[in-house]
C-alpha cells in the first residue's frame, strides 16, 4: 500500500494578499424591501377601495356586503317631490321594492338626474342616511344588456305618471 501525501503543494506565503471578505451591500436590499412593501400597501388599498358593493335600497341591512359600516353603490328610484337643494347639498330619497333611505349630495347631481327615473349612488350610509359622493344616473347600453332585469325592477318601481326613461 502506498501512502498518502497529506503536505501542502504550494507554499503558503503569509505576506501574500488573501481575497477580502466580500461586503454585503444592504442598502440596496433595505431600499428594495422598502419597495416592495410600499407596493404592498398601495397594492392593498386600492383593491379595498376598489370594492364597493352594489346593493338595492331593499338589501342595506339584510344583504351581506350591504352593511352601513362600508362604502356601497346603492340602487333605487329617485322618489317624486323628494328633490331638494339645502346649500349647496341636493337631498332626495330614493326607493326600491318598498324600502325607501334619504340621500343627501354634497353639489348637484347634473346631467339629466330627475325625479322617477333609477340612480346608482356611491357613498356610506351614516345614521340612516346615505352620504352620496357620486351619482350616476343614465345607464349605458352595456350596462343594459347585462344588467336588463335591475333596469326593469327599477323602471317598475318608479313614479306611475312620469316616463321612467329620459
Amino acid at each position: 500500500m502506498t501512502e498518502m501525501d497529506l503536505s501542502p503543494r504550494a507554499p503558503v506565503d503569509p505576506a501574500a494578499p488573501t481575497r477580502p471578505k466580500r461586503k454585503r451591500k444592504w442598502l440596496p436590499m433595505v431600499v428594495l424591501a422598502m419597495v416592495v412593501v410600499a407596493a404592498g400597501v398601495i397594492l392593498t388599498q386600492f383593491l379595498t377601495s376598489a370594492v364597493d358593493y352594489y346593493c338595492n335600497v331593499d338589501e342595506v341591512g339584510v344583504r351581506s356586503g350591504c352593511d352601513a359600516d362600508r362604502r356601497i353603490r346603492l340602487q333605487g328610484t329617485v322618489d317624486e317631490g323628494s328633490v331638494e337643494k339645502v346649500a349647496n347639498t341636493t337631498v332626495f330619497t330614493i326607493s326600491f321594492n318598498g324600502e325607501t333611505i334619504p340621500v343627501s349630495y354634497d353639489g348637484e347631481p347634473g346631467g339629466i338626474f330627475k325625479e322617477c327615473i333609477p340612480v346608482v349612488v356611491h357613498g356610506v350610509i351614516e345614521d340612516g342616511e346615505l352620504r352620496g359622493d357620486r351619482v350616476e344616473v343614465k345607464h349605458s347600453d352595456e350596462y343594459v344588456a347585462v344588467n336588463d332585469d335591475r333596469v326593469a325592477d327599477a323602471e317598475a318601481a318608479g313614479c306611475a305618471d312620469t316616463a321612467t326613461t329620459p
